[in-house]
């Protein structure tokens, strides 16, 4: 049997927050997060065939090229992205999420989103922020879905991909994520 104390909780929540305040205190200068965007975007598509294959066809990207997650019992995540349309830098955006559950730890990942249609770009700037997994369809592509993907099968409105995971947590997901516009 679990037993969880309100001073256990209380403790997680204080190390979630500050370990939050600590990576979005440390956000990139605007040169800074174009050129690790860009070469996020340029990695992932020079090893990533379905990926090349989007970016073609893509309406636009936008590619967050670290999210710092942590959390104990109570999580959160943050990072910042640039949406590319061709080799522009058309809008900045953040993302970030908060989790409660069983969870511990510390990880690192970067991830790219590929608008296939102008309605799903759109959709980021209709409210006062996007949330993955609420408007246009997603479709995260992983090793075992990217070998049967074709442009020819694809149909849906932004697909994702997340790439460069390092710490110590057990999965990554972007479902539940809340995007917003930012000034650089």
């Amino acid at each position: 049997m679990l037993n969880i104390s309100l001073r256990n909780i209380l403790f997680a929540l204080s190390i979630s927050i500050t370990a939050l305040f600590s990576v979005s205190a440390h956000a990139e200068t605007r040169a800074a997060l174009e050129r690790s965007s860009w070469a996020a975007l340029n990695a992932l598509i020079s090893q990533n065939a379905i990926a090349k294959e989007l970016s073609t066809k893509a309406a636009a990207v936008l590619v967050f090229p670290s999210v710092k997650k942590a959390g104990f019992m109570i999580g959160g995540q943050y990072g910042e992205g640039v949406l590319w349309r061709g080799d522009k830098a058309a809008a900045f955006y953040n993302t970030g999420g908060a989790s409660f559950g069983f969870q511990a730890g510390a990880q690192e990942y970067g991830y790219a989103m590929f608008f296939m249609k102008e309605e799903a770009i759109n959709a980021l700037n209709v409210a006062q922020g996007f949330e993955v997994g609420v408007g246009p369809s997603i479709v995260v592509i992983d090793q075992g879905m990217g070998n049967s993907t074709t442009t020819t099968t694809v149909q849906k409105d932004i697909y994702a991909f997340v790439f460069s995971q390092k710490g110590l947590m057990a999965g990554v997901g972007i479902q539940g994520n809340k995007i917003t516009k930012i000034n650089k």
